[in-house]
């Protein structure tokens, strides 16, 4: 049997892909989730499943964190993402964390079983569309802290308020901006803010 452990935000999403899954005889969802937080990581732990079929947009801050954390303490746990071609800014970073499938949103039942077979068997799956979408997207050069800080930040809030939110001291966010503007070779903050939106590296 083959355990999968489904994380989606949207219920009627979540609910209709654990339906169409479980109708696989030799598929068990084991486990439905509609975010990735340390909660989520204890039902994963429990759950023990094989596959993790995981929509792109919870891969922001804590969630890539929390899933790379999933990957090294069950790394039998084969990870899929669920991604449309306007992320490929998340999916860059979500192959940085050993997620070995990325199947469209677009696909069919038919194709994520199919996918989730493949990876089952120890092989690796890319979407055709999503591919080439990577290849034609530069990598992001920031790390995920400066991710974190800049889409804060894109908010126009000041760095005081900026550091509040984020838990860090605004010297901290005040060093981050200056990284972020020196990697991405901008002027100030909204310019950062346009090239990284403009790369798809902040959605």
């Amino acid at each position: 049997m083959i355990r999968i452990l489904l994380a989606e935000p949207m219920n009627l999403l979540r609910g209709a892909l654990a339906l169409a899954l479980s109708t696989e005889e030799d598929f068990a969802v084991v486990a439905e989730l509609r975010c990735l937080d340390e909660a989520a990581l204890d039902i994963a732990r429990a759950s023990t499943p094989d596959v993790a079929v995981v929509n792109v947009e919870l891969l922001t801050g804590d969630g890539l964190s929390l899933l790379n954390r999933l990957s090294v303490e069950r790394p039998h746990c084969a990870i899929l993402v669920l991604a449309g071609p306007d992320a490929p800014g998340r999916l860059h970073r979500a192959l940085d964390v050993h997620v070995r499938g990325v199947v469209g949103t677009q696909a069919t039942p038919g194709e994520l079983v199919h996918g989730i077979r493949q990876l089952v068997r120890g092989e690796r799956v890319i979407d055709a569309g999503l591919a080439v979408a990577l290849v034609a997207t530069p990598r992001s050069p920031l790390s995920a802290r400066e991710l974190d800080v800049l889409s804060v930040a894109a908010s126009g809030l000041p760095s005081a308020e900026v550091a509040a939110k984020l838990h860090l001291t605004a010297g901290t966010v005040r060093n981050y901006i200056s990284v972020i503007l020196h990697k991405t070779g901008a002027r100030n903050r909204l310019e950062a803010v346009r090239v990284a939106e403009s790369a798809g590296w902040l959605t």
